[in-house]
């Protein structure tokens, strides 16, 4: 299965092309600019170098959220399109899932992924990975930071990752001290995106273009303005 995995949810923005679960190329698109100006050029960059057009992609994996609003309807427009055209399904993916199931490991591990909201807020989860699959264990949602750390065991290894953990980082050893594990790997999620996507496809999950949404937590700025 010829998979398109797209992320604009957030500045490390990136786009993946898998065959089932084998990554066939990835470009990372990190730039203040906005994503409308390099997503399409990197969808034709990475479909070309595998002598792929759009027609032969199966299905489409993308990061619906949260993260930035802009870069979520840029996302989204663009794969809903893409879909449209080709009548093939699109299997939406979480950020924060995708964030966590990037610090997978082979043994149990606790995996707490960071955005940073603004407004001294945080979009962030914890999840634990066993045996393969990632478990919620503290919801999805737009947290006050000291709320969010009150929330997670003090006990045991966590490991974080996302633009959070650089703003946070004193409140995480603050909170968890030694137990804190920060995460150095890249911010780019088109794979996972991509590898989590392909679960929901396989098993006819995917969604029809006018069923996908975005994820948010919280309203945009114009909308708290109305």
């Amino acid at each position: 299965m010829n998979i398109l995995a797209v992320d604009t949810t957030t500045y490390s923005g990136s786009v993946a092309l898998l065959r089932s679960t084998h990554l066939l190329g990835e470009i990372n698109l990190e730039s203040p600019m906005t994503h409308s100006e390099k997503l399409l050029p990197a969808v034709d960059f990475i479909l070309r170098k595998n002598g792929m057009e759009i027609l032969d992609i199966e299905g489409f994996a993308l990061a619906v959220g949260p993260g930035s609003f802009t870069g979520i309807r840029i996302g989204l427009s663009t794969v809903r399109a893409f879909s449209s055209a080709s009548g093939k399904p699109i299997a939406p993916v979480s950020t924060l899932e995708a964030l966590a199931f990037k610090l997978r490991g082979e043994q149990r591990r606790l995996l707490s992924p960071l955005l940073d909201a603004k407004k001294e807020e945080l979009y962030a989860a914890l999840f634990e990975y066993r045996r393969g699959d990632l478990k919620e264990l503290v919801p999805q949602g737009v947290y006050n930071p000291d709320r969010f750390f009150s929330l997670l065991p003090s006990n045991r290894s966590i490991y974080f990752i996302g633009s959070g953990v650089s703003v946070y980082k004193q409140k995480i050893f603050d909170y968890f001290k030694d137990k804190a594990r920060l995460s150095r790997r890249s911010l780019f999620i088109a794979h996972e995106v991509g590898l989590l996507g392909y679960e929901s496809l396989k098993n006819k999950k995917g969604k029809n273009y006018r069923e996908v949404e975005p994820l948010y937590f919280r309203k945009s700025q114009a909308e708290e303005k109305n």
